[in-house]
C-alpha cells in the first residue's frame, strides 16, 4: 500500500508516542521508507534510539546547520508524505499559527508551505481536544489540505487512532486518488438466517476480502460505505445488517441515499433462507428444513440501476470451472468485471484470484489488500471513463 513511499514520521510529547516504534514498524511493512523527527518533548518519552532501530534510519532532533527540514521538504525534498503521530494540542496549535519552534512544527511549516501531504493523528485528553482553539486549528488545517486521523475515545482521553487507520490515511494522501469525488457501496462477509431464536444458517466468510476492497477504494480516494454483519471502521460508514433480505435493502437504500457511482459485491450472501420458528427447536429428535432460494442482490441492482458500474464476485470450490462461471456471471448481469476466487482462501490473509473480464483474465497472487488495491484500480478505469 506504500511501496515506494517516502514517509517522515513526526513525534510529539503525548505519551502516545510509546506507540510510534511498532507505527513505524507497520508503516515499513506496507512498503514505506520512514525517517524521524522528534520533538524536545518526544525524546523525553521515547528515546531517539528506538526510533532509529524502528526505521533503520537517522532521527532528526533539531534543525542544525544542516537544514534538515529543507533537505527533507523544500523544492526536491525526500519525503512524500509528512505524518505527525502522535500530535498534542500544543503541536496542532503552532501548525496552524506557523509557529516552528520545534523541528515538528518547522517540518510542518515547510512541508504546508511545499505543497507535501500532511497527516495529523492527535492524541491527548478528552477535554483538550474539545478546546474551542483546538478546534479551531483542526478546522483550519483542514482547510489547508491537512488530512486528520480522528482519534478514539475512551476513559476521558482521545486515544491515537489504531496503526491500520493511520497507515491507512497515510497511503490515501500520499498516493494516486483516482476515485476522489467518487462514492463505492461495498458489501462484505457472510449473511445468516435465523433457524430459531438461537440458531442461524451462515456461511464461512470472514468478511476479510470485502475489507480489503473497502481499504483499497478508500485508499484510492472514495468515499466508501461498507454493508456487513460487522464492526465499525474507520476508513467507510457501516451499514450493519444481518440477513441477506436486509443486505439487499441495505445496499438499494445506500445506493440512492449516497447517489453511488458503483457497487462491489464482495459479501457471500446466503443462497437459502427460512421461514424461522418462533421458539428454540429442541434437540434429540430429526429435523427437517424447507430452505427457500433468496433474491439475487446483484439481480436486484441491475434492475433499478441498468448503467451502475457493478463489480461481481464468484467464490467457487471447483477451480476448473471458476473463469468460466464468472464469465457467464458478467454476461448475465452485465457486470464490469467479476473476480473469481477460490473457496478455500476464506478467512485466510492471503488470497489467489482470477479478475476476468470477458475474455481478459488477469491472474493475482497475493495478501487480500493487495487484491483490494487491484479491484481498485481496476474499478478507478471503468469509472473514471
Amino acid at each position: 500500500m506504500l511501496a515506494g513511499t517516502n514517509v517522515v514520521l513526526g513525534v510529539t510529547g503525548s505519551i502516545a508516542a510509546v506507540r510510534v516504534v511498532e507505527l513505524a514498524h507497520e508503516l515499513r511493512r506496507h512498503g514505506a521508507t520512514v525517517r524521524g523527527v522528534m520533538s524536545p518533548s518526544a525524546t523525553d518519552i521515547v528515546h531517539p534510539w528506538s526510533v532509529e532501530f524502528a526505521t533503520e534510519m537517522p532521527v532528526v532532533t533539531e534543525i542544525t546547520g544542516g537544514v534538515e527540514h529543507v533537505e527533507l521538504f523544500g523544492d526536491d525534498g525526500w519525503a512524500d508524505v509528512f505524518l505527525i503521530a502522535p500530535a498534542t494540542a500544543n503541536t496542532i496549535g503552532k501548525m496552524a499559527a506557523a509557529v516552528d519552534d520545534t523541528p515538528v512544527t518547522t517540518c510542518a511549516t515547510i512541508s504546508l508551505g511545499s505543497g507535501v501531504p500532511v497527516v495529523v493523528a492527535p492524541a491527548m485528553h478528552g477535554p483538550m481536544y474539545e478546546h474551542p482553539g483546538v478546534l479551531d486549528s483542526i478546522d483550519r488545517l483542514e482547510e489547508w489540505g491537512v488530512s486528520f486521523v480522528d482519534p478514539v475515545f475512551e476513559e476521558g482521553k482521545a486515544k491515537i487512532a489504531t496503526d491500520e487507520a493511520i497507515v491507512l490515511e497515510t497511503a490515501r494522501a500520499a498516493g494516486e486518488t483516482p476515485l476522489e469525488g467518487h462514492h463505492v457501496v461495498v458489501t462484505s462477509g457472510a449473511t445468516s438466517e435465523a433457524i430459531d431464536p438461537v440458531r442461524v444458517l451462515t456461511n464461512r466468510a470472514s468478511g476479510k476480502t470485502g475489507r480489503a476492497v473497502a481499504k483499497g477504494l478508500y485508499a484510492r480516494g472514495a468515499d466508501v460505505t461498507l454493508v456487513q454483519d460487522g464492526p465499525s471502521v474507520p476508513y467507510a460508514d457501516v451499514a450493519a445488517v444481518e440477513s441477506a433480505e436486509s443486505m439487499r435493502v441495505a445496499v438499494l437504500d445506500r445506493l440512492e441515499e449516497t447517489d453511488a457511482d458503483a457497487l462491489v459485491s464482495a459479501a457471500a450472501i446466503g443462497d437459502f433462507t427460512i421461514e424461522p420458528a418462533a421458539e428454540k427447536i429442541r434437540s434429540g429428535e430429526p429435523v427437517t428444513l424447507e430452505l427457500d432460494p433468496t433474491p439475487k442482490l446483484i439481480d436486484s441492482v441491475r434492475e433499478l440501476h441498468p448503467d451502475l458500474p457493478i463489480v461481481g464476485f464468484k467464490a467457487e470450490d471447483d477451480t476448473d470451472g471458476m473463469v468460466e462461471a464468472a464469465q457467464a456471471l458478467q454476461d448475465r448481469v452485465g457486470l464490469a468485471f467479476v473476480v473469481a476466487n477460490d473457496a478455500a482462501v476464506m478467512g485466510e490473509d492471503e488470497t489467489a484470484a482470477s479478475i476476468v473480464d470477458g475474455d481478459a483474465v488477469q491472474e493475482f497472487q497475493g495478501s487480500k489488500m493487495g487484491l483490494g488495491l487491484r479491484i481498485a484500480d481496476e474499478l478507478a478505469a471503468r469509472v473514471t471513463e
